[in-house]
């Protein structure tokens, strides 16, 4: 195994499906060895037993997104990790997920830009994301197939942060300008959102417009 081509600086992204006409290097074979060795980096690096971790996991709308987020659970539950399912996600979202759900870490199913048939998965901790070296290491570990099978399986559990998110951003918007969120601080205000091909849609629906904005 060679995972090397996937490194794309502080994520890893690929080729997820052939509909755009190129071949598939992010196979899931490959997703479900990254994120084992994710694992086990993460369990080396923090002296922390999988049994004890809980881990986020989001998507944006991209077509391969929830194929590659049940191979990622896969992974993570044949650890023995706790799995916070967040389903659709932005990626800002899914750090804030060990800030206010106290999460070890968690991981964003998105190739941000890229084209619709491109995906990957970009990693948090609590400090922050990884960098380019923590990538090259997980990947050495991946191409080494290792991963920690434990006998006492983990758990995926549905979890809707997005609504706690979303209610977060109000708040902070509403401090800033001294008001309630019954006083429509936004009111008057005509916003336009391009989400483009993420999962950004949310704020234009559960933010600006529920404080009153025209979007």
């Amino acid at each position: 195994m060679n995972y090397s081509e996937l490194k794309s600086g502080t994520d890893i992204r690929g080729v997820a499906s052939d509909l755009g006409g190129k071949k598939v290097n992010l196979t899931l074979e490959a997703v479900y060895d990254i994120t084992a060795a994710f694992a086990v980096w993460f369990v080396n690096k923090y002296t922390k037993s999988c049994e004890e971790l809980k881990i986020a996991l989001g998507h944006d709308s991209r077509i391969t997104g929830e194929s590659i987020a049940n191979t990622v659970k896969k992974a993570l539950v044949s650890a023995g990790i706790t799995v916070l399912d967040c389903g659709l996600a932005s990626t800002p979202a899914m750090f804030m997920t060990t800030v206010d759900l106290n999460t070890d870490a968690a991981i964003q199913i998105t190739a941000s830009h890229h084209p619709f048939d491109r995906n990957g998965l970009k990693f948090f901790v609590r400090s922050g994301g990884l960098d380019s070296g923590d990538i090259s290491e997980i990947i050495e570990i991946a191409n080494r197939q290792e991963e920690i099978i434990c006998d006492k399986k983990g758990s995926v559990v549905p979890t809707d942060y997005m609504t706690q998110y979303a209610k977060g951003l109000r708040k902070i918007i509403c401090d800033s300008v001294g008001k309630t969120e019954e006083e429509l601080p936004l009111k008057g205000y005509k916003i336009i959102v391009d989400a483009a091909n993420g999962a950004g849609g949310f704020y234009a629906y559960d933010v600006l417009e529920n404080l009153g904005a025209d979007i």
